[in-house]
């Protein structure tokens, strides 16, 4: 029964869902955490440090608080009203940011940036407070052979639309005066997210039969150390994906390195970021389609390389025109170990194991998330770019190889590990 109610309601819940990511897509477009607003802090500290971590908030937050509700969620028969509730939290903080940008001109600069640090780190938790429900959810309401193409059509939503964002983006800031710009640009997120919020609420998700017998937080957490003890498999996807934070180490310094080695303009820049976001849309369709086909962890497997390679080229590239093939490598790249990523980790366990799954396979990766690119920052103040990028190809092959001799792909094992501890985590 429920099987066919899934199916039912398959197209519909597709339909929604891209329109919510397509939304949320326009947002980032008009706040990025990678352009709009590392500029926008800018103005207020020459820090490198301070703006190199606004792209990585987001991750952390959304990995970090992961295993704090898995246990509630684990226990829950619906998903969705935890997700419309939790993501409240991940879409309001851009209309605050607004509202700073609007008062820039009476509060000092350490204060705008205290309240822009704040909103950006209630953003980030706001997404990973949330991100356990809503992928138990996807995980719930999509057949497992159609994830990967589930998750490359809201990445290509995302990012055509985040484009769009960015391009208007780029002329209200050039068009009007601070601070109403950036107070604009934000606004517009923020409006953004309001209907990506609507459109989420329009999904379709079935009820469970079933519940987890587990009852209470103690139970919970000491099935996590059984996860861990007894899933072999799990417990090397979880160390290749610390690994490959290495492989995505050098993303964003990329940039830098073709400004201060190769004199690239603005222009090429530009340019430059259009072929990455039309790259990561193709590649979130492609591989997606290619996961569920052939499996992810081949998927994984080549973005590794890719990665690797990618780096080596960066750190060997006679001239500017190089990094076009740089960027799309560095699209397939952050698609692969990101993303599909994130669908694999879906995969391991049943439904109700799922958010433990989900849980650990996030907030065990988080300190690597953050503790890459400061690593890569380091290197490149002590050391030098060429440095940083050979880390980072040594740590693409080293989790390419690791993948190939020690995980297996979960789709095609049979859940041995449930059988042995369905007293802790029951079917």
């Amino acid at each position: 029964m429920l099987n066919s109610e899934i199916q039912k309601n398959l197209h519909h819940n597709l339909t929604v869902n891209v329109i919510d990511s397509a939304f949320f897509g326009l947002a980032t477009g008009f706040a990025s955490y990678i352009t709009i607003i590392p500029l926008f802090v800018s103005g207020f500290t020459n820090s490198a440090l301070l703006i190199g971590l606004i792209p990585a908030i987001p991750r952390l937050g959304w990995q970090l608080p992961q295993l704090l509700t898995a246990d509630k969620i684990a226990r829950l028969q619906y998903y969705k009203p935890t997700v419309m509730w939790l993501t409240i939290n991940q879409k309001l903080p851009f209309f605050a940011l607004a509202l700073v940008a609007l008062l820039q001109r009476k509060l000092n600069s350490q204060t705008i940036l205290h309240l822009t640090f704040a909103i950006l780190i209630w953003q980030g938790l706001g997404g990973g407070f949330s991100a356990t429900a809503w992928q138990s959810m996807v995980a719930k309401i999509v057949p497992s052979g159609r994830l990967g193409i589930f998750y490359g059509a809201l990445a290509a939503a995302a990012n055509l639309m985040s484009i769009f964002g960015a391009l208007i983006a780029g002329l209200l800031l050039k068009q009007i005066a601070q601070p109403f710009n950036f107070a604009l640009c934000f606004l517009c997120a923020s409006v953004a997210m309001a209907l990506s919020w609507f459109f989420m609420s329009r999904t379709r998700e079935p009820v469970s039969n079933s519940l987890s017998t587990i009852e209470t937080r103690r139970e919970f957490w000491d099935s996590l150390s059984v996860i861990l003890r007894c899933d072999k498999n799990f417990r090397y996807f979880v160390i290749t994906r610390m690994l490959s934070q290495l492989a995505l180490m050098p993303l964003p310094f990329y940039t830098l390195y073709a400004v201060h080695q190769h004199w690239m303009g603005e222009a090429s820049i530009g340019l430059i970021t259009g072929v990455l976001m039309v790259t990561q849309t193709i590649a979130g369709l492609v591989l997606g389609w290619v996961g569920d086909r052939w499996g992810n962890k081949l998927v994984l497997e080549a973005g590794s390389v890719v990665c690797a390679f990618t780096s080596v080229l960066a750190g060997l590239a006679p001239n500017v025109n190089c990094f076009y093939l740089v960027f799309i490598g560095a699209g397939i790249g952050m698609i692969s170990l990101q993303n599909v990523a994130a669908v694999m980790t879906l995969e391991f366990g049943n439904q109700r194991q799922r958010p433990a799954y989900i849980g650990l396979g996030n907030t065990l990766v988080a300190p690597a998330t953050i503790l890459a690119p400061l690593l890569g920052g380091w290197i490149v103040d002590n050391i030098d770019y060429k440095t940083a990028f050979l880390v980072a190809a040594i740590g693409g092959l080293v989790t390419a190889l690791l993948l190939h001799v020690a995980v297996s792909d979960p789709r095609y094992l049979e859940q041995n590990f449930s059988n042995h501890s369905v007293k802790v985590l029951p079917e």
